[in-house]
C-alpha cells in the first residue's frame, strides 16, 4: 500500500472572545491507501475536528492536507464541495437519513450530487438491505438504519470513507455487524477512517492513531490486526 493521506503541520484555531483555542496544534501524519484506520482519543482531543478537515467540511487554519496528489487545504469553497461530492463518504453516529423517504430513495439521493454512483440494488444487497428497499426508516431497527447510512456513503464509490463514532448509538452485537461492513469497505481503492472512544475497535485496525490535546500522540501500524470474531466485545 502507498501513502494516500498526508498532513503536515496542520493547525485549526478557533477564536472564542479574545482567546484563541487550537483544536489541532501542528498535526503531522500519514495514512496509506486502502487502510482501515482507527483514531482514538478523549473528548476534546481534536478527533472530530481532524475528521472534518479530512472530509472538507471545515478548513485548516494552516498546514497542508494532501489527499492523493491534491492539497485540499488550498481548495476554495467550490473545490471543497466537489471534493465532498465525489471523493468522500460520511457515516455518523446518528444516521441522518430522511424519514419520509424509503431505504432505496434515501441512498439514491447521492445521485443528485455525483454521477459516479454504483447500482442501488447491488449496494443494498451488499449491506443486507435489499429486502427492505421499499421500507421507511421508522420500520427499521437502529442497526438497519445505520446500514442505510453506510449504503448511502458507499453508493458514490468514495476514495475515503470517514466514520464518526459509527457504532456509538448501537448495542454491541449490532455494532459488530456494522463494523464487519465497514471493514469490508477498506481495499486498494477505499481508505476507511473511524473516529471512536472504543479502544476495542483498534484491535481490528491496520493503523491506530492516538490524538491528545490537538496533537498526534502516536501513529502506529497494527502488525497483527484481529478478525472481528476474535475480539471480546
Amino acid at each position: 500500500m502507498k501513502s494516500y493521506i498526508e498532513l503536515k503541520n496542520v493547525k485549526k484555531t478557533y477564536e472564542i472572545g479574545n482567546q484563541k483555542y487550537n483544536a489541532l496544534d501542528g498535526i503531522d501524519l500519514e495514512i496509506n491507501q486502502g487502510e482501515f484506520v482507527v483514531i482514538l482519543g478523549p473528548s476534546g482531543a481534536g478527533k472530530s475536528t481532524l475528521l472534518n478537515l479530512l472530509g472538507g467540511l471545515d478548513k485548516a487554519t494552516s498546514g497542508s492536507i494532501k489527499i492523493g496528489e491534491n492539497d485540499i487545504a488550498k481548495y476554495n469553497d467550490k473545490e471543497l464541495t466537489r471534493y465532498r461530492a465525489h471523493e468522500v463518504g460520511f457515516i455518523f453516529q446518528f444516521y441522518n437519513i430522511m424519514p419520509t423517504l424509503t431505504v432505496e430513495e434515501n441512498i439514491n439521493l447521492i445521485k443528485d450530487v455525483t454521477n459516479t454512483c454504483k447500482d442501488s440494488k447491488e449496494v443494498l444487497k451488499s449491506v443486507g438491505l435489499l429486502k427492505h428497499a421499499n421500507k421507511f426508516p421508522s420500520e427499521l431497527s437502529g442497526g438497519e438504519q445505520q446500514r442505510v447510512s453506510i449504503a448511502r456513503a458507499i453508493m458514490k464509490n468514495p476514495k475515503v470513507l470517514l466514520c464518526d463514532e459509527p457504532t456509538g448509538a448501537l448495542d454491541s452485537e449490532t455494532g459488530v455487524e456494522v463494523l464487519k461492513l465497514l471493514r469490508e469497505q477498506s481495499d486498494e481503492d477505499t481508505t476507511v477512517i473511524i473516529v471512536t472512544h472504543n479502544t476495542m475497535i483498534s484491535e481490528i485496525a491496520d493503523r491506530i492513531i492516538k490524538i491528545k490535546n490537538g496533537k498526534v500522540e502516536s501513529n502506529e501500524i497494527n502488525k497483527h490486526p484481529k478478525k472481528i470474531e476474535e475480539v471480546k466485545w
